[in-house]
């Protein structure tokens, strides 16, 4: 029979740990700052549809996903009351399952081949993407109008349009964060005013403060925190680490069991209080404490970028505190991750609602 987990330090390694005091506070300080409609929090920053009710819980009801099993997943989950699907996709089978889920569901469009793959698939609305100097997805400017003529005639409902400023969110100097965001929301807002409807989508956790132009934010970030964020100076605390197992220890540095399979490092290396980190390999992080470390010891490393970490486990522990001390008082699914859309064999296909071709 395994030992019971009581705290951190019991857990098996490397494993996700949220700090639920700093999770709390900073899903508060984000609905006191954009309350209700004015978020759409991303989901792809936690992929977790426990932690998405205690956003709904604090008035977040609309929610953006990044991918169609987000999207389906939130769905079944009670929590489509307006889903973004902030990405484009031509898949059919996936576009099919997001008009056939018990939710309203939008989806982003920005070319030719994505309005007629929404159409023809059963999507009943659509946010014009367009490019606001982020080199990613997202239609030239002068080309939105022609889109949602072309959308709306295959009978969808073009609701707004959508942009990101993903170019700006991290720059560190605030002034120029904010030159860079005013920038591209000028942009979009021009694009707004020749597509039409309601709504005008944009921001992220580093602007979310910075984007009066946009009529809702889809920061996702500020509910965990990471190392990037955590430069800006933001009203947010770090509340999600990974816990780790010092392996290997002598005079000129130590080994912790948390590598590249463990933590998104696209953003680069994660930290560790107390220590400076030199590298990381498939399943080791190597680094140099400031005092002793002892194989044995558990210790917290915290990522620089939360959305793919995340994305590599299973569960999510909860904690009642930032220690390795700190009782586990819950553990939560990730269970939006992956790519594929599971299959409903309760359902059956709503043809009656569809449009299109």
């Amino acid at each position: 029979m395994l030992p019971r987990v009581t705290t951190v330090a019991d857990l098996s390694t490397p494993a996700l740990v949220v700090d639920t005091d700093a999770l709390a506070r900073n899903l508060d300080t984000m609905s006191a700052a954009l309350p209700g409609a004015r978020l759409r929090p991303h989901v792809k920053a936690h992929k977790c549809t426990a932690l998405a009710r205690e956003q709904a819980r604090r008035g977040h009801t609309h929610f953006t996903a990044a991918t169609p099993r987000e999207i389906v997943g939130l769905a079944r989950a009670g929590l489509g009351d307006d889903l973004l699907l902030a990405n484009e996709t031509v898949d059919a089978g996936r576009l099919r399952a997001l008009a056939d889920c018990e939710a309203l569901v939008t989806v982003a469009v920005d070319s030719d081949a994505t309005v007629d793959a929404a159409a023809a698939n059963g999507i009943r609305a659509v946010l014009i993407d367009v490019n606001v100097y982020l080199p990613r997805c997202g239609c030239a400017p002068e080309d939105a109008p022609r889109l949602a003529d072309r959308a709306r005639s295959a009978g969808m409902e073009v609701r707004g349009v959508m942009g990101y400023e993903g170019h700006a969110v991290l720059i560190a100097d605030r002034a120029e964060r904010t030159a860079k965001t005013t920038q591209s929301m000028e942009r979009l807002a021009r694009v707004a005013e020749t597509v039409g409807g309601e709504i005008v989508s944009a921001g992220g956790t580093g602007t979310y403060d910075l984007n009066a132009a946009a009529t809702e934010i889809q920061a996702g970030s500020y509910a965990l925190m990471d190392g990037d964020y955590g430069k800006l100076g933001l009203p947010f605390r770090r509340a999600l680490a990974i816990v780790a197992t010092v392996i290997h220890a002598n005079e000129r540095w130590s080994v912790a069991d948390c590598g590249l399979k463990a933590m998104g490092m696209d953003h680069g290396n994660p930290m560790i209080d107390d220590a400076d980190v030199l590298f990381c390999s498939d399943e080791h992080l190597t680094f140099t404490p400031h005092g002793r470390a002892r194989v044995g010891d558990r210790i917290l490393v915290w990522p620089a970028h939360v959305d793919p970490t995340v994305a590599y486990h299973e569960r999510m522990q909860l904690a009642d505190g930032p220690g390795v001390g700190a009782q586990v008082v819950d553990s939560w699914a990730v269970d939006l991750r992956g790519w594929d859309v599971p299959a409903n064999k309760t359902s059956t296909p709503r043809a009656s609602t569809r449009r299109g071709k």
